[in-house]
């Protein structure tokens, strides 16, 4: 007799056991096969975060384990069950490896040993048919659908209920993401009821009266220095939108500045010469031209689409110089300066504040991070099986992303959704900038050292968000290079990889369909080529949403600092602005009210965050892949305590991308 020695891993979250019927069935390389029963009547086995083990006797050797083969009965209602993995010790005392990592119910699964394995690595035909027949499954449950004209393709799934069990929030998850949203609107309606006899502002300091015990430090900083410039230019290198900014080479046709304007900011210099110094930098709105704004509770809002001219000065500070606030230059569209009188000047800069929240939260945020990634999510798991090496580099970049993406179509931007409440964008405008910004977007831009080039920023100093990104880029793609140069011995090897060549085709020819001409690899070629490709996905679905998601609260807690609309036109001349008039163009108490709640419940930290490198879950069981995450997850540490350093100096701490604040996937 062979004894196999079998141990269950059950995972640990909640429900995470089962009282479901199981068989364990290990099918050798010849077909033969073994089975043991994992449910014994009245045994507590298979419990959340037990190990069980089973002895499997056999009157055969089985040689090579093929498969391990898991069958789930319910008993009379539905009990999922977490299996994390299945280990077995062969009676010569090897060991192997299967992990699984998904919630089983009523069904039979088969699971590979955990070698990574490209398809040209497998040679029996039963390896060949399963991963086939694993990609024909996924693709029935994982269908695109249309969300709109012009925009990444989605998961098909009206709800969250409608997704697969895999791409579910665990039972904490879910509880802390619903409560938390309770309780934010639940401090907005205290506020709210708290100001019942106050509908408007009547002055600056009335917003205390929702800004009452704020700890947030970066929140109270804004709120003492928003109204400074050098504060002002700051936010465009390390505040919620970093990445807009660019060094102004010329100054464009229809923001018609001169040097006559601005030469008293500029010191002793002009402003050719400090164009041509490289420090002059520029921010366009331009793609909010022509959106048309919300209306909230019958009240027209406003939008403007702004330009900003910017000094960096001998003090390295980003100092404003020259503000227009819409795109069409003339009489009734003045450029504002410095030495407007103070009023002017405030509500132009605050109108370009209210732009960036607009620009920040619907493209930076929302298109260029959730929804884009959304497509690398569907790509990887409809096209690649679950043995394939960039499957499991790509899984823990997934997770979660599926659902909050689908609660975010359902609860904050569907026509009855909570932005649409609140902020000066409507469902309209906000399909429009949609389709305007994704049609817009090339491969460059979403490559962080080429979009820094492009932008010409990749020398500017104290923009933190450059420097720490930059080296948590260079870090996944040392690590991605690694990974790829482990399975892919030469370029020739991932141009004949079909199942690689169907993932990008998938994402690009169906996920990003309407995106035509924009520089992203419909096939790969090489390794080289799929390094950064991969590179490129990673850093998108964690350093990238961190840095424009985690410091939501941070900056837009203080709302003048970040108004989420204005209630009334932009002015159109110089000398006739009033603080009443400030007042009644800053968002009303309700309004105020949502965008702190929705900044709060956004960017405060998780419940069961995954951080950039944590792999719990392990896909991988090759040593030297294990090692070679190590050395990733050793480098992150050594960026984190650079980044610590570098802080300690500073008025205003940068830590949206110390690795330990950055989540592995978009799950927020």
């Amino acid at each position: 007799m062979f004894t196999y020695k079998v141990t269950i891993s059950t995972g640990t979250a909640e429900y995470a056991g089962t009282t479901s019927y199981v068989s364990c069935t290990l099918v050798g390389e010849c077909g033969e096969r073994c089975k043991i029963n994992l449910s014994k009547w009245l045994h507590q086995n298979l419990q959340r975060g037990a190990f069980d083990q089973y002895d499997i006797t056999s009157d055969k050797d089985l040689g090579t384990i093929c498969f391990v083969e898991l069958k789930v009965t319910r008993f009379l209602v539905p009990d999922y069950w977490f299996c994390n993995s299945v280990t077995v010790e062969t009676p010569s005392g090897q060991t192997f490896h299967f992990p699984c990592y998904r919630w089983l119910d009523d069904c039979t699964i088969r699971l590979r040993e955990g070698t990574a394995k490209r398809v040209c690595d497998d040679k029996l035909p039963i390896f060949q048919s399963h991963r086939q027949e694993e990609l024909q499954e996924r693709q029935k449950l994982y269908r695109w659908k249309v969300w709109g004209p012009n925009a990444p393709r989605c998961i098909d799934a009206e709800t969250e209920d409608d997704l697969p069990m895999d791409m579910r929030f665990s039972c904490e998850k879910q509880r802390d993401f619903e409560g938390s949203l309770q309780l934010a609107l639940g401090a907005l309606f205290l506020k709210r009821f708290m100001n019942l006899f106050h509908q408007s502002w009547s002055n600056l300091e009335d917003f205390d009266r929702i800004f009452l015990r704020i700890k947030n430090p970066v929140a109270a900083f804004a709120r003492e220095h928003w109204k400074e410039d050098w504060f002002f230019g700051y936010q465009f290198m390390n505040g919620l939108n970093p990445v807009l900014i660019q060094k102004c080479g010329k100054i464009p046709v229809n923001f018609p500045v001169t040097n006559a304007m601005v030469r008293k900011f500029l010191g002793n210099s002009t402003l050719a010469q400090e164009i041509k110094n490289g420090n002059i930098f520029i921010v366009n709105y331009k793609i909010l031209d022509g959106i048309g704004a919300n209306v909230i509770h019958g009240v027209q809002q406003y939008l403007a689409a702004p330009i900003c001219l910017l000094y960096l000065d001998k003090q390295n500070r980003m100092m404003p110089i020259a503000i227009q606030l819409k795109q069409t230059p003339g009489g009734d569209n003045p450029i504002f300066l410095p030495s407007d009188p103070e009023l002017d000047w405030l509500l132009a800069k605050t109108w370009v504040r209210s732009a960036d929240f607009q620009f920040f939260q619907l493209i930076s945020h929302l298109l260029r991070t959730h929804l884009i990634a959304e497509p690398f999510c569907i790509a990887t798991i409809r096209q690649l099986p679950s043995v394939h090496p960039i499957y499991k580099l790509l899984m823990p970049h997934t997770r979660y992303t599926l659902e909050i993406n689908t609660r975010g179509r359902k609860e904050l931007i569907s026509e009855n959704g909570v932005m649409i409440k609140a902020f000066g964008v409507g469902v309209e405008g906000y399909t429009l900038l949609t389709q305007r910004e994704f049609l817009a977007i090339t491969y460059q831009s979403l490559c962080l050292p080429e979009s820094l080039e492009l932008r010409g920023v990749e020398e500017l100093k104290g923009y933190y968000y450059k420097d720490d990104s930059l080296q948590i880029w260079s870090a996944i793609h040392k690590f991605v290079t690694k990974i790829v140069r482990f399975y892919y011995e030469n370029d020739q090897q991932v141009k004949d990889d079909p199942e690689l060549q169907a993932w990008i085709k998938d994402l690009t020819g169906i996920g990003f369909q309407d995106l035509k001409n924009s520089g992203i690899p419909t096939s790969f070629s090489n390794r080289n080529e799929l390094c950064k490709f991969l590179t490129m996905v990673i850093f998108t679905c964690s350093a990238q949403h961190a840095a424009v998601n985690n410091g939501q609260y941070d900056w837009g807690a203080w709302v003048p600092n970040s108004p989420c609309s204005m209630r009334k036109p932009p002015p159109t001349t110089k000398g006739t602005v009033t603080m009443e008039h400030i007042m009644e163009s800053l968002p009303d108490i309700t309004q105020s009210c949502i965008e702190m709640a929705i900044t709060w419940h956004l960017s405060r930290p998780q419940a069961e965050m995954r951080k950039l490198g944590d792999y719990k879950e392990e896909y991988f069981t090759e040593e030297a892949v294990k090692n070679i995450i190590g050395e990733f997850q050793d480098e992150l540490k050594a960026i984190d305590r650079t980044i610590q350093e570098r802080n300690e100096g500073l008025a205003l701490k940068y830590e949206y991308l110390r690795p330990i604040n950055i989540d592995n996937s978009i799950s927020i």
